[in-house]
């Protein structure tokens, strides 16, 4: 039997006891930006030595706005340098500006969309839980249905959505919108839960997998030559893993070779949580929203490409999604239900929003 490293125990345990700060510390912090965070900033959390690279020093997580009920698809928009994210279930799109930080309605209604994304010709992208469908904002203001069924029956309510660079719309359809009508409009599921691949010069919609109990979040590998999907099925089903899975990519259209790459079960928490959003930066590492465990786990787990979970920012309230955005793509936007988050990071997102 392989005997573990005294040393390596000494610090897996002082990383789960920093990671596990008591709900007392954590009320210490002035989230209204008011009081100064010393630096380093004690929440950014070095869990392996590869992560050390990835934090800056002297600079905090700052919460940007405040007000949603339940925020969610962070996309950046590098043209008109703005982030548009969702508040699902007050039915809106907000845009943050870059320049003045202002904050405003983007849509409304927005047919309580979930995930946005732009494709490679600056169109925005979005998930409407409340119309079942998956759409496209034109330039000229209309409005495109690219998917609302699929072999004749309605979509579940489509989540979350990514393109690749032939133009290639990949989404994840696992129901939430329809469940409730908090934050869609409540009916049964006509199909399985599943993931689709709309080709980019044809539109033909194609099933990649349906081997997921409710696909949520999604990105690409830097290369494009795999595909990370969270699996936030234990809501609904008891025997679910809460994981992250990935695929192999081949020919730019089929998933082959399923298997997970990490379980959101953390040391020194007797429960694991879910992910949510993803997105993976220029070294291949995936940033992860997570939450619904409590303090010192709540917040955006990074793991690198092996699978290792590396480190951890950690938020006071459930984060749901991430994307990387700002001029240099090196500044983490994260929606946690409330409110809005950034934090600079020393990487890159790997991809255009």
């Amino acid at each position: 039997m392989q005997k573990t490293d005294p040393n390596r125990r000494s610090f897996l345990r002082a990383a789960a006891a920093a990671a596990a700060a008591p709900l007392a510390a954590r009320a210490q912090r002035d989230w209204t930006n008011a009081t100064p965070t010393r630096y380093p900033d004690p929440d950014i959390v070095s869990l392996d030595k590869r992560f050390d690279k990835y934090k800056l020093g002297n600079t905090p997580i700052q919460r940007l706005h405040v007000g949603t009920l339940w925020a969610e698809g962070p996309a950046w928009n590098a043209v008109g340098r703005y982030l548009v994210y969702s508040d699902i279930p007050n039915n809106v799109q907000l845009r943050r500006l870059e320049e003045d930080g202002h904050v405003s309605i983007f849509r409304h209604p927005s047919g309580n969309s979930n995930g946005n994304t732009f494709d490679w010709r600056g169109r925005q992208l979005s998930c409407e839980h409340g119309n079942r469908r998956l759409v496209r904002y034109e330039h000229n203001g209309s409005v495109t249905v690219l998917a609302d069924e699929w072999k004749g029956k309605r979509l579940n309510a489509p989540n979350d959505v990514v393109v690749d660079p032939d133009g290639n719309i990949w989404f994840t359809d696992p129901g939430y919108g329809s469940l409730m009508n908090y934050e869609g409009n409540k009916g049964p599921l006509e199909i399985k839960e599943a993931v689709y691949r709309l080709d980019g010069q044809s539109g033909k919609m194609e099933l990649v997998t349906d081997e997921l109990y409710k696909p949520n979040g999604l990105c690409f590998s830097p290369d494009y030559k795999k595909l990370y999907i969270a699996d936030t099925g234990a809501s609904h089903y008891p025997q679910a893993e809460r994981e992250i899975k990935v695929w192999n990519v081949a020919g730019g259209r089929r998933l082959t070779g399923g298997k997970r790459f990490v379980s959101m079960k953390m040391e020194g928490f007797d429960q694991a949580g879910n992910a949510d959003g993803i997105r993976c930066d220029i070294d291949g590492n995936v940033w992860s929203s997570a939450g619904w465990v409590g303090d010192g786990y709540d917040g955006v787990h990074v793991f690198s490409p092996d699978g290792a979970r590396i480190g951890l920012i950690k938020l006071p309230e459930i984060c749901s999604n991430v994307c990387f955005g700002g001029a240099k793509r090196n500044r983490l936007f994260m929606t946690a239900s409330q409110s809005l988050y950034a934090v600079y990071v020393e990487t890159q997102g790997a991809h255009i929003a």
